[in-house]
């Protein structure tokens, strides 16, 4: 059995799955990270979220960091999965989970592998609201100064 799963769904997220995956006999912990669409960003009403990724370079990313979480912090299995696509308020947009043998280590390699997924894959947000739509962390770069 492989020790790590990653993927993209267009579906909804079942984190009954990664609980299962991630279980196992020399595991005393598991960590779970479900992030979850909310209602409201850095002051803005939100009402939809849509993601889009490079799927391929998405996967050989979240594979990368996974593998890399294993060695690092010593885990039995990494589980990770991300939505893309239309999302409401409430639905799941991203769920990890890692097992290790003490609490310690399956806490630090869950923030480390949700923190690294955030910054590294190319997954970018759009917000939906009622001022309309608009890409998070997007900058034009023409209107720098000259």
């Amino acid at each position: 059995m492989s020790r790590v799963h990653v993927r993209l769904s267009d579906t909804a997220l079942e984190v009954s799955s990664a609980l299962a995956f991630v279980a196992a006999n020399e595991s005393g912990a598991i960590d779970l990270f479900v992030g979850i669409v909310r209602n409201h960003n850095e002051g803005r009403v939100v009402t939809l979220l849509e993601y889009e990724a490079y799927p391929s370079m998405a996967i050989r990313e979240m594979n990368r960091i996974a593998e890399e979480i294993l060695l690092r912090f010593g885990v039995h299995r990494v589980w990770v999965e991300h939505r893309i696509g239309s999302l409401g308020v409430g639905d799941a947009a991203v769920a990890c989970a890692v097992s290790a043998t003490h609490r310690s280590e399956a806490f630090a390699a869950c923030r480390a592998l949700i923190d690294s997924i955030k910054t590294h894959v190319p997954i970018w947000k759009r917000e939906h609201g009622p001022d309309g739509a608009y890409w998070v962390g997007w900058h034009d770069a023409r209107c720098g100064g000259h």
